[in-house]
């Protein structure tokens, strides 16, 4: 016990022994500074230096956008911003997927091509919807009301909703002597209008133009998509006078005749009519004399 009590005081008394810090000029060895300190001194000092930097540490991390530097560390405003910009990055992902499909299918009608729903924006996304036996498609009495007024009205409109083409009535884009007639079966899918180097040539109805460039093959070609599945197509053209997302009217100038590519004899209209991504006779519905 009497070994364990001077122990301590030993122990004690070394925390508590005395030294002094003296600071010299080293040329002339003048005391400049002294400090009196002890080992319990210095301790504490340094342990509450030590306490003082981490919590002004801890605040500066806590309270500044420093915190942002530190790896595996991330805000709340971060968060929503990566958030955000993943949904708009899947959005645009989308809306890219959607627009090189409908360029492809534009393509292949450039290139006479004959597949369901070449031109039909509708269509290219049948996979996304819903399948209609999953959802209760018996019509309500409003429904049928709307209908019935809807089946009225359009009863005397330029373009028929159940998709038949007869009753379209569209401008003729050049007047002149068809050289070359519709034919599926040998896959002209067109019809050839001789007419004078740089006609105007015009569209056939109102529209947007979604392809307005040059080819090699057909020289300068422009495509007028109509509503409800319209699409026209005017090639060998000169020149053009329209470029990609002009909005046109029925009998606007859009290009002037021409002998433009390696597929012509001669100054004519190459014109080609799309309903619904099915070529169909333009001499059905316009008059080209």
């Amino acid at each position: 016990m009497a070994k364990k009590v001077k122990k301590g005081k030993r122990i004690k008394k070394k925390l508590l022994h005395k030294y002094r810090l003296v600071i010299l000029n080293e040329s002339t060895f003048e005391e400049k500074i002294s400090f009196k300190l002890s080992r319990l001194n210095v301790f504490v000092s340094g342990t509450l230096f030590i306490i003082v930097l981490i919590g002004l540490t801890t605040l500066l991390i806590a309270f500044t956008p420093l915190r942002e530097y530190i790896p595996g560390y991330s805000s709340t405003r971060l968060k929503r911003q990566a958030t955000a910009l993943t949904y708009k990055t899947d959005s645009l992902v989308t809306v890219l997927n959607y627009t090189n499909k409908y360029l492809d299918n534009v393509r292949k009608v450039l290139r006479g091509e004959i597949e369901n729903s070449v031109a039909n924006r509708d269509s290219l996304f049948a996979e996304y919807k819903l399948d209609p036996s999953t959802v209760d498609l018996r019509p309500i009495k409003e429904d049928l009301q709307l209908r019935q007024e809807v089946e009225l009205e359009d009863k005397y409109n330029l373009f028929d909703r159940e998709g038949d083409t007869k009753s379209l009535i569209l401008f003729p884009p050049v007047t002149g002597t068809i050289s070359n007639s519709f034919d599926a079966e040998k896959k002209h899918f067109a019809v050839d209008v001789v007419a004078k180097a740089n006609s105007p040539v015009k569209s056939v109805a109102n529209g947007r133009v979604i392809f307005a460039e040059w080819t090699s093959q057909t020289g300068y070609v422009i495509l007028v998509e109509h509503k409800d599945g319209l699409l026209s197509v005017y090639k060998h053209n000169s020149s053009l006078n329209k470029v990609q997302g002009d909005v046109v009217v029925a009998g606007e100038v859009v290009a002037s005749v021409g002998n433009t590519g390696e597929l012509t004899t001669g100054p004519h209209l190459h014109f080609e009519l799309w309903f619904n991504g099915t070529p169909v006779n333009p001499v059905d519905y316009i008059d080209f004399n």
